[in-house]
């Protein structure tokens, strides 16, 4: 199976959602899951990772929870219980890797449908792409670990001396969690605001930026003593700071100087906006009903709404809407933002009942 090269977004099946496929997941067929009998049982709030392994649904250890393969497609299931409540309640989203095949993203996104079939419609569901997850995704995590490979090149653990060079950007989010990626193999790689690590095996050294923060520091020491444990302690580790590392000094002869583009994922410039999806004429007619703000009385219950703020986009279906309006709504989504300067931003799709907090703040009184 060959991986691709780019996200191919036209071919996503994001669209699934609201669709007759959707409409076509039987219940009875998402019982006969195995991987969904730990869901079936769970009485208590719990988290559940699966990853996606030549179409079927594999349990991700608990061990590498956090940790993804840029080559894979995911599965997470938050269960948790309001505050005074005794009810389950369900966040259910489809991580995608930036290398992931297309019949791997499109498993993810038709098992969650599954999934939300199998638990009665209760889970919102929400889309995830590798480098744009939202803060609610990166909240179940202390520590996420996004890593090249994946299933198809049975990559996991591997003999510290077989081991390929690679070199881990360690970057802090919100609420003292951080980020590890694997970033191109080159000192033009480090920047002074983070910490790095060099992976070569049977060595690993820590870089701390001169401006990094402490977090960044304690989680990257974590992650060399983890290293060290998976590897029998076959594996020599040494933290240095920046100015401890001159030109000649053993990481910088590791590390080769070749040319690395740092990307810019944000659209800062993008000014929220408000969609309406309405067949109220006889036909579907989907149109901006708002700029620059989203007024919560300008949503009606007989449509389906779309706020985008640049940064997330939420998909609204009221209680009253019409099948074709909820038929169509995520592939109408999934259209627009095809044409958007942002398209792998998160994804979020929410059903009148269903009760988001960063929703109700997307909105204006």
């Amino acid at each position: 199976m060959q991986k691709a090269k780019k996200y191919d977004w036209k071919d996503s099946n994001l669209a699934l959602f609201g669709s007759d496929t959707e409409k076509n997941v039987k219940k009875g067929a998402a019982e006969t899951e195995p991987a969904w009998a730990a869901v079936t049982a769970c009485k208590e709030p719990n988290k559940f990772v699966w990853r996606i392994e030549k179409f079927k649904v594999k349990e991700w250890p608990r061990e590498d929870y956090g940790k993804f393969y840029s080559g894979d497609s995911y599965i997470v299931l938050n269960v948790y219980k309001e505050p005074g409540s005794d009810e389950l309640e369900y966040d259910v989203h489809f991580w995608i890797g930036k290398n992931s095949t297309q019949d791997e993203y499109a498993t993810a996104a038709y098992k969650t449908v599954e999934i939300d079939t199998l638990l009665d419609d209760k889970p919102i569901q929400h889309r995830e792409v590798q480098g744009y997850e939202s803060d609610m995704f990166k909240s179940y995590f202390d520590t996420i670990v996004i890593m090249k490979g994946g299933c198809a090149t049975g990559f996991r653990h591997v003999e510290a001396k077989k081991y390929e060079p690679r070199l881990l950007h360690f970057q802090s989010l919100k609420k003292r969690h951080c980020a590890v990626t694997e970033v191109k193999f080159t000192r033009k790689a480090l920047n002074s605001n983070d910490v790095f690590i060099i992976d070569n095996g049977t060595e690993a050294y820590q870089w701390n930026g001169k401006l990094c923060n402490k977090d960044e520091k304690i989680k990257a020491a974590q992650f060399l003593q983890q290293l060290e444990s998976e590897r029998c302690g076959k594996c020599k580790t040494e933290a240095y700071d920046e100015d401890e590392v001159s030109e000649n000094h053993k990481i910088m002869q590791l590390l080769p100087d070749i040319p690395y583009e740092r990307k810019d994922v944000k659209d800062e410039q993008f000014r929220k906006t408000l969609f309406r999806l309405s067949d109220e004429s006889g036909k579907i007619n989907f149109s901006i009903v708002s700029e620059g703000t989203a007024p919560k009385d300008m949503i009606d219950e007989k449509d389906v709404y779309i706020i985008d703020n640049g940064k997330k986009l939420f998909v609204y279906v009221g209680g009253q809407t019409s099948e074709t309006e909820k038929k169509n709504a995520m592939s109408y989504a999934h259209n627009y933002l095809m044409k958007s300067t942002h398209p792998m931003i998160p994804v979020t799709c929410l059903h009148a009942g269903q009760k988001s907090k960063e929703f109700d703040e997307l909105l204006d009184n």
